[in-house]
């Protein structure tokens, strides 16, 4: 694939969580969405309007759009104004994938919800193709009403997932307790709404209401900086492709960026303080033996 100019560059990091690192690095970035992403389905059910996407959801389709390459660790964000009024039953995606049934995975869903009642935002971790991880918090602002940054953060050592640039969750890398974590399986990064009803909206029980449609998820500020992984190359090729070595230095590999610093920790703390409601850690119903992981995180 041949990117344009703009979308591949010698640069430094634009993100605040890794501002601090002064090398250079090769990386995909840009913020329009056709250098980006392409349409992956529902064609007629996507909207251009100058530099915003926007997705639509009726009684007859949702819609998605994927991009257009696979990346090895780096940090991946976008700019979403979710569905306004009555959203509920539906979901709003932004998440990283990989292929095949033991692929890795790495969730934002947003879970609409009846007018005036609170987004939800749950997140959940595969590895090796085991999910059931979910998170699920409330936000502090109200995310329908202006544009918000979602971002994953992806390297060797941790994922962390950031609303405006708070982490709201950490997974970090525990092999060295015999856990499993994503390194060496290139994903891609994706985009959808749909109806789900049947779970999305308390349980169930609050039905989409299709009077309603269509609902639009709108999205903008398209920035992709991470490594590249051609489809042709192997995982372990990948894997070193995209890790520093004594003759290259990425910056998602540097010691800062390894865990979070003070004041991430602080604000993850605060979020999880105020506004965490599900933690599939403390499901004991679900998991009556705590997961491994949930022993040994510190977040």
């Amino acid at each position: 694939m041949t990117w344009p100019e703009e979308g591949r560059r010698w640069c430094l990091s634009k993100k605040p969580i890794g501002e601090e690192i002064g090398y250079k690095k090769a990386s995909v970035y840009s913020a329009k969405f056709d250098d980006l992403y392409q349409t992956s389905w529902a064609f007629d059910h996507v909207q251009y309007d100058g530099d915003t996407l926007k997705l639509n959801l009726d009684n007859y389709s949702g819609a998605g759009f994927a991009s257009k390459s696979k990346y090895l660790f780096g940090k991946v964000s976008i700019q979403i104004k979710l569905v306004g009024g009555d959203s509920a039953g539906t979901v709003t995606a932004f998440y990283m994938s990989s292929d095949g049934p033991n692929h890795n995975e790495f969730d934002f869903e947003f879970l609409g919800n009846t007018t005036g009642e609170p987004y939800l935002v749950q997140t959940n971790v595969y590895v090796n193709g085991v999910g059931n991880r979910e998170q699920r918090l409330d936000l502090w602002f109200d995310p329908t009403k202006e544009f918000h940054t979602y971002s994953l953060l992806w390297n060797q050592r941790q994922v962390v997932f950031l609303v405006d640039e708070t982490p709201i969750r950490v997974h970090t890398n525990l092999e060295h307790k015999g856990i499993p974590f994503p390194k060496d399986q290139a994903m891609g990064v994706y985009s959808s709404i749909w109806n789900a009803d049947d779970w999305a909206t308390q349980g169930g029980r609050v039905k989409t209401d299709w009077s309603h449609a269509p609902f639009i998820a709108s999205y903008k500020g398209f920035d992709i900086d991470a490594c590249e992984c051609p489809a042709s190359v192997a995982g372990a090729d990948n894997a070193k492709k995209c890790s520093s070595s004594a003759e290259k230095r990425f910056w998602w590999d540097e010691p800062t960026l390894s865990e979070l610093n003070v004041h991430q920790s602080h604000q993850l703390m605060w979020v999880r303080a105020n506004h965490l409601i599900y933690d599939y850690c403390t499901d004991t119903s679900r998991f009556p033996a705590i997961p491994t992981e949930c022993v040994h995180h510190r977040h």
